[in-house]
């Protein structure tokens, strides 16, 4: 019967004319099959080799492993909420359901992107390409942080090694809760589809301002490295520069001019006080300005400006003791 499988035309070719001669010696009964089995064979045999002069066997297993990848990996896009069947984000992952995310879920995609083709670059090089890209990813999907409640994590699906050779290269950059019991409910999203043009002013210039400050030297103190410091002031003041020159040229709604204003008052001296510690000579004169440049962009100095703005007006922990919530990887 392997004749009929157009997989093995060539077993079945084998294996039927081994039959004939058997039979012919033994005097068994089968030789009708077998001669169907030679005939079958003989076509499938005809079929492969024109297949593979025509391309068609080319294109028959660009399908089979299109069909194997889909059967192996799944896809989930970009501002959609699922659950996982034991409710965890961490390890394995075979299968998710995708489910609304206004309601209770595990995870929310908030972004994917694919990686270079060529050889599997193995596990440790895929979840470095996952932590750079997602942590930086996140603030295009969740722009105001302080929205962001603090027991959410970052976490994301990678290929496996088996699903690589299918082709499959797409990391997707997830939301979840760091207790696994208790997942999420309501969707994270703020960005320009939910935003209003008050809002996403406001936060597009913050993002400048957070971006410069979060590039701070790896030595945490001055006296430890002066210039790396002294870079980083000037780092700073041009992201105020750029801030404050943004939400000047913005047409506010009439109830956050008045707040709006005062706070640019703040940035503008503070952008003076980083230049100033750009300057320095001593830690101690980069000090003396730091601290005044600090105070003046202090979390609570916005905090007026964002409730007229309507935007989330608690500042979030990591802003008092550098906490960072910690994520992790699933592999598809």
């Amino acid at each position: 019967m392997l004749g009929i499988l157009c997989f093995l035309p060539l077993i079945g070719l084998i294996l039927g004319l081994i039959a004939l001669v058997q039979i012919k010696k033994k005097g068994e009964r089968g030789k009708g099959m077998a001669i169907a089995g030679v005939i079958l064979s003989s076509l499938g045999t005809a079929f492969l080799v024109f297949a593979f002069a025509s391309g068609g066997a080319a294109k028959f297993w660009e399908g089979f492993k299109e069909g194997a990848r889909e059967g192996a990996t799944f896809s989930v896009d970009k501002g959609e909420c699922f659950d996982t069947p034991g409710g965890s984000l961490e390890g394995m992952a075979y299968d998710v359901e995708k489910v609304p995310c206004a309601g209770k879920h595990d995870g929310e995609v908030f972004a994917n992107f694919q990686m270079d083709d060529g050889d599997y670059p193995g596990d440790a090089a895929i979840n470095q390409a996952a932590d750079d890209k997602c942590y930086t990813l996140q603030h295009a999907y969740a722009m105001d942080s302080w929205a962001v409640p603090e027991n959410i994590a970052i976490y994301y699906f990678t290929p496996t090694r088996q699903s690589w050779d299918l082709g499959d290269r797409e990391i997707s950059c997830l939301f979840g809760n760091t207790d696994a019991s208790a997942g999420l409910t309501g969707s994270l999203r703020n960005d320009e589809t939910t935003l209003d043009a008050d809002q996403l002013a406001y936060l597009k210039a913050d993002q400048i301002h957070n971006e410069a400050m979060e590039s701070a030297p790896a030595e945490a103190y001055p006296e430890d490295d002066l210039p790396g410091h002294k870079q980083w002031a000037t780092r700073v003041s041009g992201a105020l520069t750029e801030q404050v020159d943004m939400l000047r040229a913005h047409d506010w709604d009439a109830e956050a001019q008045g707040p709006v204003a005062t706070l640019v008052k703040d940035l503008d001296t503070a952008r003076k006080e980083w230049q100033q510690a750009a300057k320095a000579t001593d830690p101690d004169t980069f000090y003396e300005h730091y601290e005044k440049g600090a105070t003046l962009t202090d979390p609570q100095q916005a905090v007026t400006a964002r409730k007229a703005l309507g935007l989330a007006t608690d500042p979030p922990r990591y802003y008092e003791d550098g906490e960072d919530a910690g994520g992790g990887g699933a592999e598809v």
